[in-house]
């Protein structure tokens, strides 16, 4: 789960400045994965190995819309839909998104810290383990 501060004008000159959430929990990644063709781990890595603008673009969209949520007070909970309707499509139409949105195409770090910051703590852990193992090279040993 990571939260997001984000500051922007509104349409009356206020300067307003809102904590958004954002999560994705294991299974909606197993849905995620298992209802995107080549799975949503290609498509991520595509994104990281030079996608087109426009690529990059919606894939940000969607994955801040898939995300977005509220805390429960209690911290147990992340809702995402009310009254049978997914929060993320009022949030899509506001000013916060429109500034998260902006941040986020235009500073790649964040987008980093983002994408990072929304999938399980565990999954990013194993994910981060895997890459260091791939990264490590054993040396000959010398014997043949």
């Amino acid at each position: 789960m990571i939260k997001k501060t984000v500051t922007y004008e509104d349409f009356d000159g206020n300067q307003i400045t809102e904590e958004l959430w954002f999560h994705i929990t294991k299974s909606q990644m197993t849905d995620m994965e298992l209802s995107t063709p080549g799975g949503w781990s290609s498509k991520l890595e595509k994104i990281g190995n030079g996608a087109s603008g426009k690529e990059i673009m919606d894939t940000f969209k969607e994955l801040i819309l898939l995300a977005y949520g509220e805390k429960t007070e209690n911290g147990r909970g992340f809702i995402k839909k009310r009254d049978g309707k997914p929060i993320a499509d009022e949030f899509e139409q506001s000013l916060a998104y429109d500034a998260l949105y902006s941040e986020l195409l235009l500073n790649p770090d964040e987008a980093a810290k983002f994408i990072q910051g929304i999938w399980p703590k565990d999954i990013i852990e194993e994910v981060q383990k895997e890459i260091a193992q791939s990264k490590t090279t054993e040396l000959p040993s010398g014997n043949k």
